[in-house]
């Protein structure tokens, strides 16, 4: 529900792949990612098909588990934005695959000719914000010292694809660059690498129908997957959630108790003390006003639906310059 893009990520290269495994073996040369035939003859076009469509079952399987549970972010994101990030990574992780061959090369004197296929660059980078951004719930104890929390299954998952072929870590190193690259606040990649706004518009024309799941009820929300394990990713989903919802009301009861307004010194304390100095001043200069930033208003329904209001929505959109994400987190933890 709400994640048609990690839904066709999970459905179109799986098909394909088990398709090149089961039916279509000559085809597989295709889709191998061939460093040296990009390097030699120009083939541009492998970093496209090597790069997208796994040839190991294996990893086609794991890479798909954790594309499950990284839905969480299109959710949370937005499919657009959650795009900006996989085609970011996508990229930059083709750059620093071959950067880290180079200096593989150089260094300890290895040849590497041929790198593991797959969309596996992007899923390593969604490692970054899963880890900084999804909160830590422990679920129990094993042997009284090692905690298990919601997140163990997903480490889980990408230590079996790290370790499922030999080279692989290099992807894993790349795309684990790339992830902290993008994230990053000092770079500004995210400004750069982004699906354009048009190109949204036209995939959810035409993509998101065919791909789009209608909203599960409550009844069935959780304890109807097919596994255990799903079962239980359900409801650490749904405890996720009733956090989140604790967080917005114990916020909402604060702001009540200081008389309605968002201690903004603890959010933005340079735009707060610039907007206290404006007011000291009784003249404020419109030269020295900077122009409103533009908001989306999507990300403004989205901060309603968590329950928090239109006024402190905008706001702290402005503040931190239209960024859904930190604006979300300093709302929950002021």
């Amino acid at each position: 529900d709400k994640a048609p893009l990690s839904k066709s990520l999970l459905i179109v290269p799986s098909a394909i792949s088990i398709l090149l495994t089961l039916l279509f073996q000559h085809y597989q040369k295709f889709f191998a990612y061939n460093l040296q035939a990009v390097k030699e003859d120009f083939q541009i076009w492998r970093l496209v098909c090597g790069r997208t469509i796994c040839l190991d079952l294996k990893d086609t399987f794991s890479s798909s588990l954790l594309i499950y549970n990284f839905r969480i972010f299109e959710r949370r994101y937005g499919s657009r934005k959650f795009s900006s990030f996989l085609l970011g990574a996508w990229m930059l992780s083709a750059l620093f695959d071959l950067l880290l061959v180079e200096i593989t090369q150089y260094i300890f004197g290895i040849t590497i000719n041929s790198l593991p296929s797959g969309f596996l660059g992007p899923v390593f980078a969604l490692f970054v914000p899963f880890y900084s951004s999804i909160p830590r719930v422990q679920v129990t104890q094993v042997l009284g010292h090692f905690s298990i929390t919601n997140k163990s299954l997903v480490y889980i998952l990408g230590l079996q694809l790290l370790t499922s072929g030999s080279y692989i870590w290099i992807l894993a190193l790349s795309g684990l660059i790339s992830g902290i690259c993008y994230n990053s606040s000092i770079l500004k990649v995210h400004r750069i690498l982004c699906v354009p706004r048009w190109v949204a518009k036209v995939f959810s024309w035409t993509l998101e129908p065919v791909f789009s799941s209608a909203e599960p009820t409550n009844e069935v929300r959780v304890g109807m997957g097919a596994t255990v394990d799903i079962q239980r990713q359900q409801r650490m989903e749904l405890l996720d959630r009733q956090i989140m919802m604790s967080q917005v009301a114990q916020m909402r009861r604060q702001r009540q108790q200081q008389g309605g307004m968002i201690n903004w010194n603890r959010l933005f304390p340079p735009l707060r003390h610039r907007h206290n100095a404006n007011y000291q001043d009784h003249h404020p200069s419109e030269q020295g006003i900077p122009p409103p930033t533009e908001v989306s208003e999507e990300q403004v329904a989205r901060l309603m639906e968590m329950g928090f209001s239109r006024g402190d929505a905008l706001e702290a959109l402005r503040a931190s310059n239209n960024d859904l994400n930190v604006a979300t987190n300093f709302l929950l933890q002021h």
